[in-house]
């Protein structure tokens, strides 16, 4: 279930981004946190498996999209299916929106969409 980042999450949210690809410091992870508290265009949702918080999506959203910029999963649950799931929970949540991706999250979303048979735009 996608849930929408709240302060009390802050150090789960923290340990989720540092499954990101790239090696973050302690200081990188807080400031990209603080981001997503105050920018209003900045939304970070955790996905919750039952009591535990395993996985994160964070977008930038714009007038008519939204750019997936993290996603991360506890490598424990990778390979099955959790991250494509968040990805749908979130274009549920805006269908009105194209999704777009960054360099880092550009195959993952490209994967989802050959998945579902969708071609990209």
């Amino acid at each position: 279930m996608l849930i929408r980042y709240k302060k009390t999450y802050e150090k789960i949210a923290m340990g989720l981004l540092s499954y990101m690809p790239k090696e973050q410091s302690v200081k990188e992870l807080q400031e990209k946190i603080q981001k997503y508290e105050t920018e209003e265009s900045s939304q970070l949702y955790l996905w919750r498996d039952g009591e535990d918080f395993i996985g994160l999506l964070g977008i930038e959203m714009e007038e008519d999209a939204y750019t997936v910029k993290d996603l991360a999963l506890n490598p424990s649950f990778r390979g099955e299916g959790i991250g494509k799931e968040m990805v749908d929970a979130i274009q549920k949540r805006y269908p009105d929106k194209k999704c777009q991706s960054t360099v880092v999250t550009e195959a993952f979303l490209q994967r989802c969409q050959q998945e579902d048979g969708r071609a990209e735009d």
